[in-house]
């Protein structure tokens, strides 16, 4: 079992910064793949950042070159941060977990979520 907690969240204005932050407990952190999602109201849950177990990473073309993800793995620690930050960047934010160390970005393949933390741009 993994549980995965998200925190760092608020209210900034555009073009500020915010670093978000996802605890995980359980299992064997190292090997998973770690990705980040955001949903926004009215809006399906889609994918931001991910970083697999052996260094890759992958980001969402809405967040490149703003958003950096990062990992320490003897913390069990995946980090988000996002500069640059714009309003269309307003969502929950979720820490997601794919035991089986993949490159991906779809959501169903990730087994395990935090329970998302709130992420408000204002213009």
């Amino acid at each position: 079992q993994v549980q995965l907690l998200e925190s760092g969240g608020g209210l900034v204005q555009a073009g500020g910064s915010l670093r978000l932050s996802c605890a995980a407990s359980g299992g064997t952190f190292s090997r998973y793949t770690m990705g980040w999602f955001r949903q926004a109201p009215g809006k399906e849950r889609e994918f931001v950042a991910t970083f697999t177990w052996s260094g890759s990473t992958v980001y969402a073309d809405s967040v490149k070159g703003r958003f950096t993800i990062s990992r320490d793995n003897v913390k069990k620690m995946v980090y988000l941060q996002m500069n640059s930050l714009k309003p269309e960047d307003t969502a929950v934010y979720y820490c997601a977990a794919d035991l089986l160390g993949r490159i991906t970005t779809q959501r169903a393949l990730y087994d395990y979520w935090g329970q998302g933390t709130q992420v408000t741009v204002s213009s």
